[in-house]
């Protein structure tokens, strides 16, 4: 009865999840911070103004 016992403590020592909320947290900021430098480049870059320049004037120029 006693080995059973230390068996599911044993069990239930290995196999739970404490602890894991912390290290999410960590994994999603440093994602969420990288996809924001990425963001960040391809925003400012030359390609992207250009193209919402070029958007915004084909947009101004239509006629009705």
């Amino acid at each position: 009865m006693t080995s059973r016992r230390a068996l599911r403590r044993l069990a239930a020592l290995t196999t739970g999840d404490d602890g894991m909320s912390t290290t999410e947290y960590a994994i999603g900021t440093i994602a969420a911070a990288a996809f924001a430098a990425v963001l960040y480049t391809v925003v400012t870059g030359n390609s992207v103004g250009e193209l919402l320049d070029s958007l915004i004037r084909n947009a101004l120029s239509v006629s009705f």
